[in-house]
């Protein structure tokens, strides 16, 4: 087992949403579950979120809690099979086309453009 520095060096991805509630924003660390915090200001978020970080790999190593590793770039190729059906095919060449652009990079753009609805 780590200590809890060379967890604290790891590249655990935080995510920060403003909370529409209370107002400020509110961190968290998908890898980390139950690993949150909040501040007024992003800035104050961000400072909170990582010294809960810490506390909660202090809190994980002391009960024997296993710590999931960062989940990496590394660990993801960048492609994917997808079957689609051949209507929806062929709308999105004639749109790609529209737009001057390959397929896949106007697969990509509609992906990306939607990826925070995710």
């Amino acid at each position: 087992m780590k200590t809890v520095e060379e967890y604290m060096s790891l590249p655990y991805r935080m995510e920060i949403v403003s909370d529409s509630l209370e107002g400020g924003y509110v961190i968290s660390y998908p890898d980390l579950p139950g690993c949150l915090s909040s501040g007024k200001d992003i800035a104050e978020a961000i400072r909170n979120g990582e010294a809960a970080k810490r506390e909660w790999f202090v809190a994980a190593i002391e009960s024997g809690y296993q710590i999931s590793e960062p989940d990496r770039l590394s660990s993801y190729s960048g492609r994917f099979k997808l079957r689609i059906p051949k209507t929806l095919h062929r709308k999105l060449v004639i749109q790609a086309k529209n737009e001057g652009v390959s397929l896949n990079q106007y697969c990509v753009y509609l992906l990306s453009k939607n990826s925070n609805q995710i």
